[in-house]
């Protein structure tokens, strides 16, 4: 081919995809153009009601923690610390930072997912005000597209006020005044320094970072916006010196929210779902005009509320750090949440909610998810014999809570005493991965780190929730039948229109013979075993207590029988729940020298919410018979009326060594873990 001649094709080429390129551009652009920004407005236009399930008013979302400012009135330190630490580019790009785009494009064709941000302070202001949360490529052009627009509608100062006045702060504080007023008791004009970095710092993580939960991770980040301050010329050395030595005066009293905290956790959990499952943005919750309905039972709600308000049902707090709960509570027949519980403390909206965002290991409560019910699918009986002694898969090697092995044992024991072994046992003799699918068809979400025998034990890579735990539960209590837990049963806008609803969608999760033969096993545990202090007077209660032990790290060397979270997940034929109790942050000096607590809690938040129904038994499945003489599967006869008497004799010692673990939590003693 000559020279020319290649030339000739280059240059169509080139002409050909200088078109394609001219005709891209001049659709984004149209596409850009017709886009409508003009409805931006202040949020928290009009309030949004938040009903109970009988349509009572439980809350109203106003602008009560929402008072905007003009920029002029905001200090240069503020805003100079806000585009340090989240867009250093600002006051240079369109509204789109094409160097961070690409940085981040190639972060996550490296990872093969979307892990890195590339958003600036006017694509959040778009995605808060017009997008949905979603993670997608699509959902990212649409982003940068109406960033775009908003900055051909809105000069530079305009965008930041806007973003500034919007943005959630923690505590409940939408908007830099409202968070100046709520952690500093000032306006927001008086800010100083290394308080306008703190304020900077919260948006990324408002829960993590709040300075009223965690003072010294919020000043790691305040600092972190202080160098970054300095690196971009906004501080001199000696003024970065200055601010990095200071500590915070907080205002006294700030955190607590001057509307009912019986139901803070709730509404929190309500608006959460409602921007998960239905796409909304926070933007709308706050300014629509919205009526949510919820599953809330206000006297349930209130009688859990009362009960995270006592200290005596409690562990003893070690120090100034206090023992903390969350709680979630649900009708198995229809999956509405009845009560939920996020905290002890009386604190503000939208804090950390451990009912729903708390991840945990179970510790033995996960056993009838992991290990006992898969084994009933399996033809497993409650009186097939299982195996307790010296085990050893591959280095793993399951020690029962008192540290001894009572030989061969019915399925109905090893539960009743929540031993170990024989449940580590039975999940390599059945599959771990007939334990996975068991847990997954109940909601649970496990990881490939979760495909171990550990698993059996409740030994979760990430953990679970409560309301998890909750929801995995209430398809034993309803004869395998499984609905999605869930507050909201439907979203209408300000003229009556239903926006969204939940839709049930109800599925089998387990055969009805094994969710009932599993209720039968759990009852027993609750009436004999290790889950007594669970049993809801007049009613008949199945349940499982879990403890998990404490890390075997250094740090806890010659610490004798502590224990690092309490759990209770259990059920009525009325509602079904689940209980944590435990430090957030667990170390040397703050962890639990008692095991019932969770069950307790259980007891009494049931017992007060039951209180004015008729107790009705469980529902056996049609055609149901416990006819467990024989072990067809094992062949194993049911062990004979002799064994009993060593039973009664174990529960003696059983009720012996809870009291003698009760006393020790009350400061008599150290307690020894359960499980």
């Amino acid at each position: 081919m000559s020279r020319r001649k290649w030339l000739r094709i280059a240059a169509r080429a080139l002409l050909v995809a200088g078109l394609a390129a001219a005709s891209l551009v001049l659709t984004a652009a149209a596409y850009v153009h017709s886009l409508d920004v003009s409805e931006l407005g202040e949020p928290m236009a009009q309030p949004t009601r938040i009903l109970d399930r009988d349509g009572e008013e439980i809350y109203k979302l106003t602008v009560r923690k929402f008072e905007p400012v003009s920029i002029d009135r905001m200090p240069a330190a503020l805003l100079e610390a806000i585009v340090a630490i989240e867009d250093r580019r600002y006051y240079e790009h369109p509204g789109v930072d094409a160097a961070s785009i690409a940085r981040a494009v190639w972060v996550d064709l490296k990872e093969r997912e979307f892990v890195e941000g590339a958003s600036t302070i006017t694509q959040q202001l778009a995605k808060r005000a017009f997008l949905t949360p979603e993670k997608s490529l699509e959902r990212k052009l649409r982003e940068a597209a109406y960033a775009l627009k908003l900055e051909m509608t809105y000069d530079k100062d305009e965008v930041l006020e806007r973003y500034l006045n919007s943005i959630y702060f923690g505590e409940g504080a939408y908007g830099v005044q409202a968070a100046s007023l709520t952690y500093f008791g000032k306006d927001v004009s008086e800010l100083t320094v290394p308080e306008a970095a703190l304020l900077a710092g919260l948006p990324k993580a408002p829960s993590r970072y709040s300075p009223f939960d965690n003072l010294e991770g919020a000043l790691e980040r305040r600092n972190l916006v202080l160098q970054k301050m300095a690196e971009q010329g906004f501080l001199t050395d000696a003024e970065l010196q200055e601010a990095l030595a200071s500590r915070p005066v907080l205002h006294d009293g700030a955190a607590a929210d001057d509307a009912s905290a019986a139901y803070a956790s709730y509404v929190d959990a309500v608006i959460q779902e409602a921007i998960d499952r239905y796409g909304m943005t926070e933007q709308a919750l706050l300014s629509g005009g919205y009526t949510i309905r919820t599953e809330m039972d206000r006297r349930m709600q209130e009688a859990a509320a009362e009960v995270f308000r006592d200290p005596a049902m409690f562990p003893a707090s070690a120090g100034e750090r206090g023992v903390e709960s969350g709680a979630a509570f649900v009708d198995q027949a229809t999956g509405g949440v009845r009560a939920l519980m996020g905290s002890r403390e009386e604190g503000p909206y939208r804090a950390f909610n451990r009912a729903t965002q708390l991840k945990r290991q179970p510790g033995s409560a996960f056993k009838p998810i992991a290990a006992y019910g898969p084994a009933l699918e399996e033809g497993y009986t409650p009186y097939s014999m299982l195996y307790d002694g010296p085990i050893d898969v591959n280095g793993y090697r399951p020690r029962n809570w008192d540290g001894r092995y009572h030989g061969d044992m019915t399925m109905a024991e090893a539960i009743r005493q929540s031993w170990n072994v024989p449940a580590v046992w039975l999940s390599d003799k059945i599959g771990v991965e007939k334990g996975i699918a068991f847990a997954e068809r109940l909601g649970m979400p496990l990881t490939e780190n979760d495909r171990g025998l550990g698993l059996a034990l409740g030994g979760l890579s990430e953990g679970v929730s409560p309301l998890a735990m909750a929801q995995a539960f209430s398809a034993f209590a309803n004869n395998g039948v499984l609905y999605e837990a869930h507050t909201i049963q439907s979203i209408e806008s300000r003229d009556g229109r239903v926006v969204a609803s939940f839709q049930a969608e109800p599925r089998q999760a387990m055969e009805a013979n094994v969710a009932y033969t599993m209720t039968l096993l759990l009852q027993h545990a609750v009436a004999e075993g290790t889950g007594r202090a669970g049993a809801v007077p007049g009613w008949p209660t199945a349940g499982k207590t879990g403890t998990t032990q404490l890390p075997d790290t250094a740090e806890f060397a010659g610490v004798d029988g502590g224990a690092k979270d309490l759990w209770f997940a259990g059920y009525t034929p009325a509602l079904t729940g689940a209980v944590w109790i435990g430090y957030d942050r667990t170390d040397r000096s703050h962890y639990m020298t008692t095991t019932s607590a969770a069950a307790a809690v259980f007891r009494e938040i049931m017992t007060r919410a039951l209180a004015d129904e008729t107790p009705r038994p469980f529902a056996a499945p049609p055609g149901f018979k416990a006819d467990w003489d024989r072990d067809d599967r094992a062949g194993e006869e049911r062990p004979k009326k002799k064994g009993k008497g060593r039973d009664k004799a174990r529960e003696r010692d059983d009720d012996e060594e809870e009291e003698r673990r009760d006393r020790k939590g009350r400061g008599e003693g150290k307690g020894k873990n359960r499980e």
